[in-house]
Order: structure tokens, then sequence, then C-alpha cells
């Protein structure tokens, strides 16, 4: 076995938690994340397991082992600014084409490789695929025509060096999906304008909800809402057909959470002909549209400042074997430099930082935002597990069985009582962890957000209660005030999301 060959099974065989909860909302304002129940958020999803130390969803897709050299750069990326963009939205709205039409039009892709797609999806019949196959690389996904791990790519504008990664839409597939808009700073959310199309997404049972309300969650605070397919001939880029989706997303946009006039801009376009993607649409094809394209929106939407001097944050998704042992993950805060000393926590093993890879270059050091493999010394491959957090020496991240929450009630299943005793799946960043909710401490009145007087012995839907909840493995977590891109998650059982909120209070021995 050649030696890629060998990296590549080592790979296949590392453990990847998805599900993750690892916002991405720079500022740690103490924003008030409750969500306004919604009545759409009904689905009936497979149930996720969930054993006693949750395993992974699935494999992240394009994780080249990293390749050894001598030419590491100083700093990431020429100076341009980096933003994790995630594509969520209903399944089959067209989010894998859109991301693999933006990989050709950006020259990640070249005319030869997609003629083969182009060949390969036509033997299949299935002509409409084959940019899709850009971002779907495995044989599953191309044969049913849809996404099931979070694919992940890269290109760049004249300003800014994208990381794009690919959720799935299907709602079996909604801890991936987690997984990829937990990594993400902006997202869009990308709709069918196909009769019949767009109202299955958008109405009771669709996906287009839910990822909206996650997305949110996660703290992906900016969305761009590109209306695709406007090239179907159901549409032929109906303004009439543009304004109804636009005027039905908005007051669901805005009880979601979002500020409309700040956070959300709205496009239309077609991902498979390309237009209004790198350059603006022609006014022959439509002739009302004078707004920017996708690649001009991506690039001047302003995302909050991230701080490079604070405490180093670095939650693990993924780890292999590679002349040592690698992790990979997103730097949430602060920043690593080759030779520094670090410590994995929950298990406070102290690590030396022997190399550091952004995409495919060695460079000597990163900031925060930036999605790195780190090669370290000083802790073995298995004795790591994704969820666990790569933290400074001086400031290392809380490890802690129980915290204070406060949860926004959405829609528990039928018949269950939120109580006591209540137990879930917890997704916080990278971790995927079973829970149970020990003590309920009081109700928020949603009005006036202040704590209700009479003690609480249960919540129904749309209640925003203050609780704590308890673990069985330490997990690292910080307070919401403090750092709320690792104090923000989600609840979730039977496959479905049940509560959101974020992480009020630890207990005092929490830290190191």
């Amino acid at each position: 076995m050649d030696i890629e060959e060998e990296i590549r099974s080592l790979q296949l065989d590392s453990d990847d938690v998805h599900g993750a909860i690892n916002p991405e909302n720079k500022e740690a304002e103490e924003a008030d994340i409750v969500v306004e129940k919604d009545e759409g958020l009904k689905e009936e999803i497979e149930a996720i397991p969930q054993p006693e130390h949750v395993e992974p969803q699935g494999k992240e897709k394009e994780v080249p082992a990293p390749v050894e050299d001598d030419t590491a750069e100083e700093v990431v990326g020429d100076g341009k600014r980096h933003l994790n963009v995630v594509f969520i939205g209903h399944v089959d709205a067209g989010k894998s084409t859109i991301g693999g039409q933006i990989l050709f039009l950006s020259g990640q892709v070249d005319d030869r490789t997609i003629q083969k797609y182009e060949k390969e999806a036509k033997d299949k019949s299935r002509e409409s695929w084959y940019m899709a196959y850009i971002m779907d690389t495995n044989e599953e996904e191309r044969v049913k025509g849809i996404t099931v791990e979070v694919g992940r790519a890269h290109f760049e504008t004249e300003t800014t060096r994208f990381t794009i990664l690919d959720a799935p839409g299907h709602k079996s597939y909604v801890p991936n999906m987690i997984s990829g808009a937990s990594q993400a700073d902006i997202g869009v959310l990308v709709i069918s304008a196909r009769k019949g199309e767009f109202e299955t997404g958008y109405e009771k049972g669709g996906q287009t909800r839910e990822h909206v309300q996650l997305a949110k969650t996660l703290g992906v605070s900016k969305l761009l809402v590109v209306v695709n397919k406007m090239d179907d001939p159901t549409v032929n880029w109906s303004k009439e057909r543009y304004d109804e989706i636009e005027s039905k997303m908005i007051p669901f946009l805005r009880t979601s959470g979002y500020n409309v006039k700040k956070d959300i801009q709205f496009l239309p376009i077609s991902g498979l002909l390309g237009y209004n993607m790198k350059t603006r649409l022609d006014k022959s094809v439509c002739p009302w549209w004078s707004g920017p394209c996708i690649f001009e929106a991506l690039d001047t939407i302003e995302v909050p400042p991230r701080d490079p001097k604070g405490p180093f944050r670095m939650p693990i998704i993924d780890k292999f074997k590679d002349m040592g042992t690698v992790v990979m993950g997103k730097v949430e805060s602060g920043s690593i430099q080759e030779g520094e000393s670090l410590v994995v926590m929950p298990n406070k093993a102290q690590v030396k930082v022997l190399a550091i890879y952004c995409d495919e270059n060695k460079v000597k050091r990163a900031g925060p935002g930036e999605n790195l493999r780190v090669r370290v010394s000083g802790i073995e491959e298995e004795d790591i597990l994704s969820g666990f957090v790569l933290s400074s020496l001086a400031k290392p991240i809380a490890a802690v069985t129980e915290f204070v929450a406060q949860l926004q009630i959405l829609e528990l299943l039928d018949n269950a009582i939120f109580t006591a005793g209540y137990k879930a799946v917890l997704h916080i960043h990278s971790v995927v962890e079973e829970c149970e909710i020990v003590e309920l401490l009081q109700q928020i009145d949603p009005k006036t957000k202040k704590p209700m007087k009479k003690k609480v012995l249960f919540v129904k839907n749309g209640a925003v209660v203050v609780c704590r909840i308890q673990v069985n493995n330490l997990i690292c977590v910080e307070k919401f005030s403090d750092f709320a891109q690792l104090g923000r998650f989600t609840l979730r059982t039977e496959g479905k999301t049940v509560a959101v909120g974020k992480v009020t209070d630890l207990p005092a021995s929490a830290r190191p």
C-alpha cells in the first residue's frame, strides 16, 4: 500500500462527529437568541442514533492529507479576509449545482472536467445534475441526486477567500447540516422558484424553515437568499413569482430573529445556467433586476470583526495520523503559531504545535475564522474525540458535566412534557452528547424578558425557561456572554429540533 492510500484509509477510519454547534457570530454580544415559536417546524425525521457517546453522523468530504514542505507562508492568504459560507435550504433547491457553478466560474474546475461530468450525468439520464457533481463527489450522492455529507471547497474573489460548505437539504441529514452551519460565518439560503417547489420547501414539513432557524441559532448572522431556477419554464424570470417568494419569506426570517434590513439580501439567479452569479444579469434576460450578482454580494457582506488576541479556541471536528497526530477544526478565537504550546481540553493534555496547514498551504501562523489542520506532539490520535477543544494554556476552556442555560422550546414531540428528567441530544459547537434536564429554575416572560415569580414544574411549546442541563461525559463549553460562538446550542430528539438555547452559567469549579 503506498503512503497516500495508507493516509486515506486512516482518514476514513478517523471519527468525525457531525451535528456540530460551533457558531460564528463573532461579536460576543449578549444577543437574545430566543426564536419566536413557528407553527411550521413539524417534520418526521429519521431518528439519529444515540449511543452512550454519540458517534459521528457522516464524514466531511475532501480532507486531503497535509503535504510536507519547507516553504511555509508567513501568514494566510495574502492578507485577504476569509469567510466560511454555508449553502442551506430544502432538498433539490439547487445548492450543490450553485456551489459547482461558483467553482467553475472562479476557475477552480476546468472545461474538460465539466464535459466529463456532463457525459456522466447524461448516461444516468440526469442531464441537469452535472454541475452538482463538482460538490457531490461520492457515487451514492450522484445516483440519488441528494447531498449526504458536508461538501467543502474553496474559491477567491479580489478581496476575499471563501470556504464553501455545501450542507445536505434532506431532513434525514439535518445533523450533517448542523455541522456545516456551525462552521460558517454567513449563509446562502437557496430557494427554488419552480412552481410547487418553493411551497414544498417552505410549508409545513419542508426544510427551508428548520434550516433558517438552525442557522440563526448556530450564529450564522447574515443570509444571502438566492431565488434559484428563475430560468425554469414555470417561472421564466417572472418578477411576480420573485416578489411572491420574497413577501412570504420576509415575515418568517423576521420571526426567526434576523434583522431583514441589515442581515438579509435577496437576489434572483439560475444556478444551472450561471446567470447572475459572476456577472450581473443581462437586461435581455431579466429586464427588472438591477441589483448585484452573487460574487458581488458575497464580496460586500460585512461580518462582525474577530478577536485575534483573544484566548485561543479551536473545537476539533476530526483527527487522523500523519507523521504524528493531526487535528482539524475552525479557529473560533485567538491566533496560533508554529512551535507554541497549547492544551487539549477536557483531558488537559499539553501539546506542541509542529505544523499548521490552511487549505493546502503550510503556514507559520493563523488567526480566527480559518479552517486548519494542525499537527501536534504530546498526544495520541486515539486520545482525542471530536468535540475536544484546542485551547490556550493560560486561559483554557471550561470542561463541565453540568451547566445552566436559557432555552427556547420550539416544538416538542406529540405528548411530550418538558420537565425535569427530559432527555435529548445536545449539539454545541462540535460536541454531540446525550443530555438530561435535571431542574427547571425559572420561566421567562417572552414579552418582558423578565423571570416569572411562580415556581415552574413543566413548560409547553414556545416557552422560554432557565434550567440545569447535565451530560454524562465532560464537555467543553463557554458562557454565551463570554464566547457566543461556544455558548449556543440546540436540543434534538428523534431527529427533530425541539429547543434552542444559550449557556448562561457554569459551575464555580468548572475552570481548570
